[in-house]
């Protein structure tokens, strides 16, 4: 079986490109959904991030203030790096035992959604690597629409490596300027010669 990891910038069409490849057939697993997982009441790591950040965090639902841990994490490299520390292991664990589960179930090809792939190291894992990526205009006009505010957009672009960056790592890189259509005839002409 063949893996690979996909990453871009924010705002950059990884959801766009996950979307895609589940419409082809393709298994995917996307680590921003892993990491809500991992943060619902009840789970070990709701308790750590509970035990780190302080009991505000968690509403008298037991559910995470979401906004606000990402105030602060956004706010402070090292707030966020104790954030990593507690999701990033369980996160990894978790795609890992995916992966191995389609492989022993004779999956040519899986794909996983890794935001911060280069920035953890992750590639060691994959076969190949993609990444999805456009203008910078482009991308914080995506940003806006989301409701987001400059401020936000500044740190959580601080946050990650430079796309530049990451594309030049990348063994293919997807351009999501375009329409729909060719954002996928690219990523179609990578993964269909590996399936």
């Amino acid at each position: 079986m063949k893996v690979c990891g996909l990453t871009g910038g924010i705002g950059m069409g990884k959801s766009t490109s996950d979307k895609l490849l589940r419409e082809r057939g393709v298994p995917v697993v996307d680590t921003d959904l892993l990491a809500r997982q991992l943060v619902e009441p009840g789970q070990p790591a709701l308790a750590e991030i509970r035990k780190a950040f302080g009991k505000t965090m968690v509403g008298p639902d037991g559910h995470l203030h979401r906004s606000e841990l990402a105030r602060i994490v956004f706010a402070d490299a090292t707030w966020r790096k104790i954030l990593e520390d507690i999701l990033h292991p369980r996160i990894r664990e978790l795609w890992r035992h995916q992966i191995s589960q389609w492989r022993a179930a004779g999956k040519p090809l899986a794909v996983v959604v890794i935001p911060l792939l280069f920035e953890t190291g992750a590639e060691e894992h994959f076969d190949a690597t993609i990444c999805t990526a456009c203008s910078a205009v482009t991308q914080n006009q995506r940003l806006l629409e989301r409701g987001w505010a400059p401020e936000q957009i500044r740190q959580r672009l601080a946050a990650q490596w430079p796309i530049e960056q990451k594309m030049a790592r990348a063994d293919f890189v997807v351009w999501t300027e375009g329409t729909l259509e060719a954002h996928a005839q690219q990523l179609y002409s990578i993964v269909q010669p590996v399936r």
